[in-house]
């Protein structure tokens, strides 16, 4: 399967180290393209539920492959989120081509872009923290029986289902709660100048004009969505922004395959362990 070149790929919300995590999809499509920047925007490790009784090939395989973009010279930023917020004491720290950073301000064919995660906005994260994490749980433990649901759904031929959006659909509060996010999202980048705000965190792809609510001006609002339910992710390509949405019959061949070491998967092995000796002659 050829490469597809991209500008730009943002990715989030992927949750390593959960029940609900779409490693194998997510690795596909990391195998399909050949970015000229990648930028991982939050959420990436789920530090607040790693477990070590919990890590999968898939997973770790998914941590090789970015590290072979790093290790290609590929710049990749990695931009903390409330799930990994652990890493924000590191911000700045940078190995080769990867950077840790908290956010990041690009210049993209002459636009300014303003790139983070988002936990900033929500409520909850600033305020009542154990609740947050008390969901972050219930919502692993929501997808997880979802999971099992479409398993059955699919052998008996069924159209598959997702819990959480029916819920999340039912609610006007959650519905409301997304609205707010994008507004005050926006507000925030037109007064800063800013002609791209693009975050992660509320899992819900969106690419749209907004208007600010007090000031003159309007900002294109991008968010690349998660990697646990609809599968998405941020494209920048020939000056235009687009939505990569995931469909298996797209990555047929290699889902066929997926059980087959590669050239490519030997590579990124390989480029883990120089990278970490990299790292050993930088830290000494």
């Amino acid at each position: 399967m050829a490469k597809r070149e991209v500008d730009i790929v943002v990715i989030s919300d992927v949750h390593l180290g959960t029940y609900g995590c779409h490693a194998k999809e997510l690795l596909r499509y990391l195998k399909s393209i050949k970015p000229k920047m990648l930028i991982l925007n939050g959420d990436i490790i789920d530090i607040w539920q790693f477990s070590k009784s919990y890590w999968p090939e898939a997973h770790m395989k998914v941590v090789r492959r970015i590290l072979k973009f790093v290790t290609d010279g590929v710049p990749v930023y990695y931009l903390t989120g409330n799930h990994d917020e652990m890493l924000r004491k590191f911000a700045d720290f940078n190995l080769g081509s990867l950077a840790l950073k908290n956010k990041v301000v690009l210049t993209i064919d002459g636009k300014k872009a303003w790139i983070f995660h988002g936990d900033v906005f929500d409520v909850t994260m600033q305020h009542s923290k154990w609740l947050a994490k008390l969901g972050a749980v219930g919502y692993d433990s929501l997808i997880l029986l979802n999971s099992f649901t479409n398993w059955m759904l699919t052998k008996l031929g069924r159209e598959k289902m997702s819990f959480s959006q029916k819920i999340k659909a039912k609610f006007k509060d959650a519905v409301k709660f997304i609205n707010q996010f994008e507004q005050t999202a926006a507000d925030l980048a037109v007064e800063k100048g800013y002609q791209y705000v693009i975050c992660g965190h509320i899992h819900h792809s969106e690419i749209r004009e907004i208007k600010s609510s007090d000031k003159p001006g309007s900002v294109t609002y991008l968010n690349s969505g998660d990697w646990v339910e609809s599968l998405t992710a941020l494209e920048y390509n020939n000056r235009e922004w687009t939505i990569f949405k995931y469909n298996p019959a797209d990555f047929k061949s290699d889902h066929d395959d997926e059980d087959k070491i590669d050239a490519e998967d030997l590579d990124a092995k390989l480029d883990v362990r120089v990278l970490l000796e990299r790292f050993k002659q930088e830290a000494y």
